[in-house]
Formats: C-alpha cells, sequence, structure tokens
C-alpha cells in the first residue's frame, strides 16, 4: 500500500503547525519532516514538538530527512541525528549517498560510503529505524546502474532507498529504474518539474508518467510505504490541496491507496 504524504521542506516557511494543519486539511497522512529547518539536527525539544502536532492533528511521521551525506567528514555525528529521530518517533531515516557524482566517484569513494551505510544502519535498528537513500543527482544514486550498485555493495537488511525521476529518463526508463529498485524500495518523492527549466508545475503535469510510476511501484515494491509529495509551483500553501487530490486520486487508481479512506 501506498499512502499520500508530504515533504515539509515544501514549505520552509511554515510553522510545524501549519504544516500538519494543511497537510491534514488537504487529506495527506504524513509529513517527513526535514532536519535543515523545522527539525534541526539534535534539537530534541522540536523533534517532540513535531512529533505532538503530527500525532494530534492524526497524522503520521513519514521519515526524518536528515540531509546526513554518508561518506563524508564534515557531517554531524550520526548518533545526533538518531536521537533525534527517535523523539520524533520516526521509522526511516533520509540519507544522502555522499557528495560525489557516480561518474566523479572511485572505488576507494564507494567503498566507503557503503561501509559508512553499514554503520549506520546497524546504530539505526537498534532504534528500529530504517536508513533510505535519497536518489538524486550529485551522490551515488545519480544513476539506476550506480544506485542498485551500491544498494548490493552495502547488502545490509535495514538499508533501502527512496525513489524519484531523474532529469532526463523516458517514462520507460524511469519505470525500469523502479523496477530495479523494487526490493529496496522505501518511498516516493513526488513532484512535476518542467523538464528542461526546473520550473515547478501543477502536479496534473505529470498525468503522463506519474499514474504509471504509483501503479508500478504498487505492483513490485516489497512494502508499504508514503508517496510524498515535494515541492508545489510559487512554494504556495494555497496550491496544495489541489496537488494532494491529484495524487490520492491516482494512488486509487493505481489500486496503491487505503480505499476505506474518503477520495
Amino acid at each position: 500500500m501506498i499512502r499520500p504524504g508530504l515533504v515539509s521542506i515544501t514549505f520552509r516557511q511554515l510553522s510545524p503547525a501549519e504544516i500538519v494543519d494543511l497537510a491534514a486539511r488537504s487529506g495527506l497522512e504524513a509529513v517527513e519532516w526535514g532536519g535543515d529547518v523545522h527539525v534541526p539536527h539534535g534539537d530534541l525539544a522540536a523533534a517532540r514538538r513535531a512529533a505532538a502536532v503530527t500525532r494530534d492533528a492524526g497524522l503520521s511521521v513519514a521519515a526524518y530527512g536528515s540531509y546526513y551525506r554518508v561518506g563524508e567528514d564534515d557531517q554531524p555525528p550520526f548518533e545526533t541525528i538518531l536521537e533525534t529521530a527517535v523523539e520524533l518517533g520516526a521509522d526511516l531515516i533520509r540519507v544522502w549517498a555522499g557528495s560525489r557524482g557516480s561518474a566523479d566517484a572511485d572505488d576507494a569513494f564507494r567503498g566507503r560510503v557503503a561501509g559508512e551505510t553499514r554503520r549506520i544502519a546497524d546504530l539505526a535498528a537498534a532504534e528500529n529505524i530504517r536508513i533510505v537513500y535519497e536518489w538524486h543527482g550529485g551522490t551515488l544514486t545519480d544513476t539506476t546502474e550506480s544506485g542498485v550498485a551500491l544498494l548490493r555493495a552495502v547488502g545490509h537488511g535495514n538499508v533501502g532507498t527512496y525513489w524519484q525521476p531523474p532529469g532526463g529518463m523516458t517514462i520507460e526508463q524511469c519505470l525500469g529504474a523502479v523496477d530495479a529498485v523494487a526490493q529496496w524500495l522505501g518511498g516516493l518523492h513526488v513532484f512535476a518539474w518542467h523538464r528542461e527549466t526546473g520550473e515547478r508545475l501543477p502536479m496534473s503535469d505529470g498525468r503522463d508518467r506519474w499514474p504509471k510510476y504509483l501503479a508500478r511501484a504498487a505492483a513490485t515494491a516489497k512494502r508499504d510505504m508514503y508517496a510524498l509529495l515535494e515541492f508545489v509551483p510559487d512554494n504556495d500553501p494555497a496550491v496544495l490541496p489541489r496537488d494532494a487530490a491529484t495524487l490520492r486520486r491516482w494512488l486509487g487508481a493505481a489500486g496503491a491507496a487505503d480505499r476505506s479512506r474518503p477520495a
């Protein structure tokens, strides 16, 4: 089952209470809280406040979006991030696979990222929290081949990945990517951007592709997850109910959502 949610950094200008209220009114079910603004690393009081407002609104914490870059030296201690995630009540921590694209990464760097991932995965497992990679350019998950190679090299049962469509890939290539990561898939970041300019578009502009991606993920993934809306045109909160309704409709059509909830 895939449930609809929101990435909090979509609205960095809003408070956690405002984000939760907006998400609930838009029919979303969860929030991934970002570690850069809303729940900073080590701010346990902020984590507890975000957890409380999320819970009180009847929503779930989808994940802690930590922005921790695995394998890099200039990072906060992962133990601090883990402690924050525990206070937040998250059962996923999103991390980045280093700060180099696959074309610039040598075997030593790949080995460092894989080894550090196994270390933090062990720490997180002790708290019943799973590690998932961000699927993003400028990291080792910038291509399907590199991302899958990394996940295989890590080889840890407590490590998975999010997925989002990289720029420049065709629909068929993206569907192949969803198939390739299905055994590790732990969530989706959902957005509609202009393919050339990067302009943020209404979610409905992804009608030619996102219903297919959601249906394929629902059919092939090994676990329940959230499809998390990330970014809206002009960062405008008034846009969210419309885009959320689009996502919920697509999930229903894909047979991915809980049909007991009103559409």
